[in-house]
């Protein structure tokens, strides 16, 4: 997943600014892009088994919530 541009780094600082900060480095924009990419891609291959396991090829909101409880 190294070098794909999926989440904007502009949506990693306002979810930090959201959080408190007053500033955000490119360095923490970076990094929460990794981290939450990461878990993501985690996230949706866990729902992707869970809709094959149910015999459907469409993954459904309640796939990916129950795979981020995971």
């Amino acid at each position: 997943m190294q070098g794909k541009r999926i989440i904007p780094l502009a949506a990693m600082e306002k979810i930090i600014k959201q959080a408190g900060g007053e500033r955000v480095s490119d360095g923490a924009k970076v990094a929460l892009k990794t981290v939450l990419e990461e878990i993501g891609e985690e996230i949706a291959m866990n729902a992707v088994k869970l809709a094959a396991h149910a015999g459907r090829k469409t993954i459904k909101a309640g796939d990916v919530k129950l795979a981020s409880k995971g």
